[in-house]
């Protein structure tokens, strides 16, 4: 007689078929090594149990990955959705069951070396997760192919983003549109991307030999996903208001952050570009509607390459590290135009 029970798992079909777990599992994958007893046996089993195995069920006597994990600061983002849809895009064709798993993004550090010690993922995808000696030292100790994006690490295949060129490339394109008191928007808290993206920011400036006005480099108060926000960038625009001065021109971290601050500016009145130009930093899908000066980092095509690393990763193909830094390109639109000049 047949169970009503939607959820029998593999573990029931062996007890009942008196055999190991590994040996369902040769049965479901057709293995040769199993008698034809057993084999009988099994199928007894399921079917008395009316079981339906699910693909990490046939997995398991060939040990091949089941679970893609996917270590992400935030996924509610614009940014990290567009990296996620070329993950998701590719990874069809792979048969992997995909989880994704949020570090946080005040302290994404601790967040993911927690997960790593549950080990739960059978493969790893992280996306701006520096890599730290103990993370270093689980992903080795777990042997699990992983590829990095938006970070590096000497050890494993990566996708780097270029992000001090991405900064250099935003002030030298303000500064030659013709504007010089030049500010820049930041995160409320700093990490390695948005560090580099103002280094490169100021490179530019002092290459240029423009003044650089520090106090033009403000932040919001916000700390949701660190800053990057659209409240974020609002509340900076309010800074500068209250300071009674504004720079001619604004960089800001992420395209996020620039649609706050373009906001603001409506509400006090100002025009852009006429009175002050923005910009920002990802090229996400609204910039376009705003006519938005931006720079692109390549996200879904990053997100793409990765995941095809990785699979090549899982089918042992013999081949090199890939270890790549992606250059950025900037995107110019309307709000950076000089109408002055």
């Amino acid at each position: 007689m047949k169970s009503k029970n939607k959820k029998i798992t593999i573990y029931q079909v062996a007890q009942r078929a008196g055999v190991a777990i590994s040996t369902v599992s040769r049965v479901l994958n057709n293995s040769p090594n199993v008698s034809e007893k057993t084999k009988e046996k099994v199928n007894e089993a399921i079917n008395e149990l009316n079981f339906r195995p699910q693909v990490s069920a046939r997995k398991l006597a060939s040990r091949e990955p089941q679970m893609l994990a996917i270590a992400v600061p935030s996924f509610t983002t614009p940014y990290y959705n567009e990296v996620l849809k070329g993950v998701k895009d590719e990874i069809q064709d792979m048969d992997l069951d995909i989880v994704i798993y949020n570090t946080g993004s005040k302290n994404p550090k601790e967040g993911v070396e927690n997960f790593f010690d549950r080990g739960t993922a059978d493969a790893v995808i992280t996306i701006s997760i520096d890599v730290t000696e103990t993370v270093h030292q689980q992903l080795q100790s777990s042997e699990i192919p992983v590829v990095l994006i938006g970070s590096s690490h000497p050890s494993y295949n990566y996708f780097e983003l270029n992000n001090r060129k991405g900064g250099f490339l935003a002030g030298e394109h303000l500064i030659k549109q013709g504007f010089s008191r030049l500010g820049m928007i930041k995160p409320v808290l700093n990490n390695k991307s948005s560090q580099e993206r103002e280094a490169g920011f100021m490179e530019a400036l002092r290459e240029f030999k423009m003044p650089i006005e520090k106090k033009f480099f403000i932040s919001g108060e916000s700390t949701k996903h660190a800053g990057y926000t659209e409240e974020a960038g609002f509340e900076a625009i309010y800074t500068y208001e209250k300071m009674g001065d504004f720079p001619d021109a604004i960089f800001c971290s992420n395209d996020t952050q620039a649609i706050g601050a373009y906001h603001a500016l409506s509400k006090l009145g100002m025009r852009i570009p006429e009175d002050i130009a923005i910009m920002g930093y990802d090229n996400i899908k609204f910039t376009k509607y705003l006519d938005l000066t931006t720079i692109d980092q390549k996200m879904y095509s990053v997100g793409v390459s990765a995941t095809r690393r990785l699979a090549e990763i899982i089918r042992h193909d013999p081949v090199e590290k890939i270890q790549k830094v992606i250059d950025p390109i900037l995107v110019p639109r309307n709000s950076t135009k000089n109408v002055n000049g």
